[in-house]
Parts: structure tokens; sequence; C-alpha cells
């Protein structure tokens, strides 16, 4: 701290008073210049290289979405055919070979399914769950409990916790 004297006069008499002003200096602490260059530059480098990482990791899920949707929008593509060899499996027929062949195509048909991740739901008995069954159909039934699948109209197929297709059901009480 820095004390000054300063002379005042005193307005009334006219006299000069001595009085000791005490001031505060406040002592700047030395900047120097290319330090501060640096930490700018620093900062700026670690914000590109966040930046950066952010970019990559929202690249990576963009990418393993994309694949996922891709299968998904395969496989719904896919699906009139299962429908059809089950139909086709349902259906009464003489011909044991053209059975065999019938059998065989959805067994295939299942076993690429299977190595692609997807799931098949939608059994009589099951219980009804809105997220994966669409309820088309309601009967009173007092050999089924409540909310239980009596009868499949439609399988349904989802890969992972995507729904590809809900299941079309008709529910029970």
């Amino acid at each position: 701290m820095a004390k000054k004297d300063k002379e005042k006069k005193d307005p009334i008499a006219g006299e000069e008073i001595q009085e000791e002003v005490t001031q505060e200096v406040a002592e700047a602490p030395e900047v120097n210049p290319w330090e501060e260059k640096y930490n700018a530059e620093h900062d700026q480098f670690l914000r590109l290289a966040a930046e950066f990482d952010n970019f990559r990791k929202r690249t990576i899920k963009e990418k393993e979405a994309s694949y996922g949707n891709g299968k998904a929008d395969t496989v719904a593509k896919l699906l009139p055919v299962y429908d059809n060899l089950e139909r086709a499996l349902n259906q009464p027929t003489e011909d044991a070979a053209y059975k065999k062949g019938v059998e065989m195509t959805m067994n295939e048909l299942v076993k690429i399914f299977t190595a692609l991740g997807v799931e098949i739901f939608g059994q009589a008995g099951d219980g009804f769950d809105p997220t994966l069954h669409n309820a088309v159909m309601h009967i009173d039934d007092e050999t089924l409990g409540e909310n239980v699948i009596a009868q499949v109209f439609q399988k349904g197929f989802k890969i992972g916790d995507k729904v590809v297709r809900f299941a079309m059901v008709q529910v029970a009480n």
C-alpha cells in the first residue's frame, strides 16, 4: 500500500490542512503474452478433439442403426414369402414330395431369419402384449385366462427390440 500526503484547504477557515490519504494500488500480475496465446490455442485444440470424438461416436451409432434398419426392411419384404409358405403347409395335400419341398423351403427361410437375429413370436396361449401384438378380435372363453391369445392370424417378427411386424391375434376375455 502506498501512502500519499495531500494538502487541502479548509473552506471555512481558509487554512491548509495536511491530510494523509491512503491509496491501494492494485498490482496486476504480469501476464506473459506467449502464455495467453498458448492457453488459447490449447483450449481450442481440446475443443476440436472433443468435437471430433463426438463426431466419431455419432457416425458409428448412425452406421449401426442404418445396418439394422436395412436388415429390418429386407426381412419385412420377405415376410409375404413366409406367410405363403405357412399357408401352403397348412393346406392338406396328398403329394408327399410337394409337402416335403415346401417344408424344406420353410425350414431354410426360418434358418436364414434366425441367422439374421429375427425372432418369431405370437403363439396361441401366450399373454397379450400390446407392444408386440395387434388384437383384431376379442372372444369370451372361460377355458382361457384374462388377456390370453386365443388364435394367431399372422405371426410377428422382431429384430432385437425393433418390431418388424406385429402379430395379428385374437384375444380372450
